[in-house]
């Protein structure tokens, strides 16, 4: 088999051939299209048959089109997360830094590890992951706004007190308004009421956002919901942000590409000790530590029950912490290998984003 890396960039995408034991074999750049995707797919067969395995950079926002279009073909494309291809380049004897180094650091760094998830796109999945996405977004400028116009408001008024997180509720927001209008005007009453009016038609976007999200998850996973501490948003998260669950055989892959596997740590006789690992996709490890603290604050839940149980055991709380997030990567793991078959989409259900 001939594994074939891609340095992936906006106009243009570099490929470079390696043999079984990670000798470069050849190397093409093609330009950022669906028809530059095509003749290197024409070039990699015919120079080095069908038995092909792509690698490519996990930076989706680059490689999303050449993935599909390679996945069309019925092609075998495996993701490489860029800290993999990093050591893989610091390691090369050829020094420096270029498109075909980056793309045959891809290359070798696949070859090194079989296991890595194959690329799949699940439409659903990724739609998902652009709403919440785009979600987030749409919070932190909020955020930022809310920020700017409390200090208006101190500047108009030292003693007037806005409740802790208040402004994200329609009443707090209608109150403030009513507040501003009584007061005379100036530069700083003017730029108040123009930020208050963006942090209200940025609470009514994201109300759109997270009905439709609350939709979309209600037809794909309504069973990890149903976990406790699994709240729709977190649920959205976990989706899109696994891309779709078939591209990992076993929970311990899941695992470790979440950064939730525990890495050892030990020599002589510290055998056994492990600490938590600081890599992996850190939006899925988010959404499982928010799980898993909320289920710890739970009494009665299991999650709790297995947290006591781990303490008792003479674990520290970060460390039975770190228990329980394994042991919940694993419950999303069957739960999303196993959903139930009544699950039907609704047709017609889905919220335009002007709603």
């Amino acid at each position: 088999m001939v594994v074939v890396g891609a340095d992936v960039h906006k106009k243009t995408h570099t490929f470079v051939a390696i043999d079984h034991a990670g000798r470069k074999l050849g190397q093409v750049t093609v330009k950022a299209t669906s028809e530059g995707h095509h003749k290197a797919l024409v070039w990699a067969r015919r120079e080095y048959g069908t038995d092909l395995e792509w690698a490519i950079e996990d930076c989706r926002h680059l490689s999303a089109r050449l993935e599909t279009d390679l996945l069309a073909a019925g092609q075998v494309v495996v993701r490489v997360p860029p800290k993999m291809m990093a050591q893989a380049r610091k390691i090369a004897r050829t020094r420096g830094k270029s498109d075909p180094i980056d793309a045959l650091a891809v290359a070798r760094a696949a070859l090194a590890e079989p296991d890595l998830p194959r690329a799949q796109h699940d439409d659903q999945a990724r739609e998902l992951k652009l709403l919440v996405d785009r979600r987030d977004t749409l919070v932190k400028q909020r955020t930022a706004t809310i920020n700017s116009l409390l200090w208006r408001i101190h500047e108009l008024d030292p003693t007037h007190e806005v409740r802790p997180r208040g402004l994200d509720l329609a009443k707090h927001q209608q109150g403030l308004r009513q507040w501003l209008e009584q007061l005379p005007g100036g530069i700083i009453v003017e730029l108040a009421r123009d930020e208050l009016a963006d942090v209200i038609a940025l609470t009514q976007r994201i109300k759109t956002f997270e009905r439709r999200i609350s939709v979309l998850v209600g037809q794909r996973a309504p069973q990890l919901v149903a976990l406790p501490g699994c709240a729709e948003l977190t649920a959205a998260k976990l989706v899109g942000e696994i891309g779709g669950i078939e591209r990992f055989t076993h929970d311990a892959q899941l695992a470790r590409h979440a950064g939730i596997a525990p890495i050892p740590v030990w020599s002589g006789r510290t055998e056994g000790r492990v600490r938590m690992t600081r890599s992996g996709n850190r939006q899925i490890n988010c959404a499982i530590h928010r799980i898993a603290v909320t289920q710890v604050r739970l009494k009665g839940s299991l999650g709790k029950a297995f947290y006591d149980k781990k303490l008792a055991e003479g674990k520290s709380n970060r460390e039975a912490l770190r228990c329980l997030k394994r042991h919940l990567i694993r419950i999303v793991f069957t739960t999303l290998k196993n959903p139930p078959k009544t699950t039907q989409a609704a047709p017609g259900t889905c919220i335009p984003l002007a709603a």
